[in-house]
């Protein structure tokens, strides 16, 4: 096998802590400015729904769709590759544009028959030590437009991803995988620059409304960095080229059933959003009857998502992305294809495996580190503790997902990942509905996506090992095992070290408990994989 795979799995990793770093410093702004609450619960929800077009679109089925189809032509017909690059380009932007038009009026009739109630922000606003009022914020309208305003950054961002497409298959990972620091970066800075507009209704919805202003403006220059490396490409637009044109037709085709088939991961946390946003963006009753869950759920849900995100999109995602482009050539050769699906899969669950047990035991810490202080509480952090341990069990599994799935998609076979997240998306649905009226409430939400794609991961695989046999080998399993042995003891020394580390509630004991559990977590595994002589450790 080739050094390629795994150079660009380092790069995309270094590039995607990078771009996980500064998520995370937005959102620990975020939390401090706004707390838990109807307004941050409205902005989660509005940010929500772009989101989902790019991990659906770009990030996901045009991508997964259109790069093992343009790396082939690249391959065997480079000028055709190239038309077909450009002309998927601009079918593509328009056809997010008319996706841009209908979301907008949808959005625009909902923000029109929007319920009329509102809801108290409590406790008063105390943000810099300056005591502010409690103030009342009519949710739902300003969901719907928060939404209305960051839409326009859906056909954006796509264009951005599928873009990237392109450069994956060139061997260049850098614009696509860094391009979310200029967001993360834009957040920042207009949250931090409307501070001093805080004191009433009025000033804090301009405040979130500013925020939602960068979002477009980071858009743009990410379409415009992006626009830069491609020029090195040399697309060439040719409106009537017929191989070019033919496979357009074949990739918009094929998208449909991968973003299902893809996406059920993101479409199930997008049902989970919106569950978690109805006592936001409806009302605190469903069908007269109490809701179970409160305001600030959906904030408290967006929080946890950033948490489990980290260690899955620098590690899981990295991987999968990098992994991509290699099995789309290697497709007409199973014997490499199975090589290369064996060391995706082994570097995968060496890092999965103990990143969603070291995070279910240090979930209380993470959040409070990362999010606690000023506005938001420590029963805020607690809250939202509660939900990144339902996530965090099942990284291995949103990651090897990914990875899987690509396998089938570049065997040219979209029809199996799509049954089986259909099978998954109503079995999530029924949990979801299930869990929130028990004691878990909105964390039954994220038991339910992590019960989900544990299945999902286990069907795949399955099903994958009898289309390409000898990827499930015993080196496979025996280096599956060594992980394993190596997170248990892991597991085993951070419960120990949590008796004797300090315990409180503020922030400072916090970073102790967290700083403490984590260097005696990372080197007992470390420790026990350099003694079980895990090869991933030298990758």
């Amino acid at each position: 096998m080739s050094k390629s795979f795994h150079q660009h799995a380092r790069t995309v990793a270094v590039l995607t802590f990078v771009s996980r770093v500064t998520g995370l410093a937005r959102e620990a702004v975020f939390s401090r400015i706004f707390g838990l609450g109807p307004i941050m619960d409205a902005f989660s929800f509005a940010f929500m729904t772009p989101n989902l077009f790019r991990r659906l679109f770009g990030e996901g089925a045009l991508s997964a769709a259109f790069l093992p189809r343009f790396s082939k032509l690249d391959r065997d017909d480079p000028e055709s590759a190239r038309r077909f690059g450009a002309l998927m380009l601009a079918v593509s932007g328009a056809g997010f544009f008319a996706i841009l038009v209908i979301a907008e009026l949808i959005l625009l009739l909902l923000w029109w028959n929007a319920p009329e109630f509102t809801i108290e922000v409590h406790p008063p606003l105390h943000f810099g030590g300056a005591l502010l009022p409690t103030i009342s914020v009519r949710s739902a309208a300003l969901g719907y437009e928060l939404a209305m305003l960051m839409m326009p950054y859906m056909p954006l961002v796509c264009l951005v991803a599928l873009s990237g497409a392109v450069l994956q298959s060139k061997g260049r990972f850098l614009v696509t995988a860094a391009a979310p620091v200029i967001l993360n970066v834009a957040f920042v800075i207009a949250a931090l620059a409307g501070i001093p507009f805080l004191g009433d209704e009025v000033g804090r919805r301009g405040h979130i409304m500013l925020v939602a202003c960068s979002v477009l403006g980071a858009g743009v220059l990410q379409v415009l960095w992006t626009l830069a490396a491609l020029r090195k490409v040399g697309l060439v637009f040719e409106r009537h080229h017929p191989i070019a044109r033919l496979q357009v037709k074949k990739t918009l085709l094929e998208s449909v059933p991968v973003m299902i088939g893809m996406g059920v991961l993101q479409i199930n946390t997008f049902v989970d959003g919106l569950i978690a946003s109805w006592p936001t963006l409806v009302g605190p009753t469903i069908f007269g009857f109490e809701y179970p869950l409160q305001a600030g759920a959906m904030a408290a849900f967006a929080n946890a998502q950033r948490l489990y995100e980290f260690p899955l999109a620098i590690f899981g995602l990295s991987v999968a992305t990098a992994i991509f482009p290699a099995l789309a050539r290697e497709s007409n050769d199973l014997v490499a294809f199975a090589e290369t699906m064996r060391h995706g899969l082994r570097r995968t669950f060496f890092i999965g495996l103990p990143a969603s047990i070291g995070l279910f035991l240090v979930a209380e810490p993470a959040c409070g580190v990362v999010f606690q202080g000023s506005e938001f509480t420590f029963e805020d952090t607690q809250r939202v503790a509660a939900i990144l341990r339902g996530f965090s069990l099942a990284i291995w599994s949103y990651a090897m997902v990914h990875v899987v799935a690509r396998a089938f998609y570049a065997l040219d076979d979209r029809q199996t990942p799509l049954r089986v997240a259909i099978s998954m998306l109503g079995l999530n649905f029924a949990l979801n509905i299930t869990l929130i009226f028990t004691p878990l409430r909105e964390a039954g939400l994220a038991y339910s996506t992590a019960f989900c794609s544990i299945v999902q991961c286990v069907v795949l695989m399955v099903i994958l090992r009898k289309r390409v046999p000898g990827i499930f080998d015993a080196s496979l399993l025996t280096a599956w095992m060594k992980p394993m042995v190596a997170t248990l003891v892991m597991a085993v020394c951070v419960v120990a070290v949590g008796f004797v580390l300090p315990q409180g509630t503020d922030w400072t004991t916090l970073l102790v408990r967290l700083l403490g559990a984590t260097a005696v977590g990372a080197a007992s595994f470390l420790l026990v994989a350099r003694l079980l002589r895990a090869t991933e450790l030298r990758r």
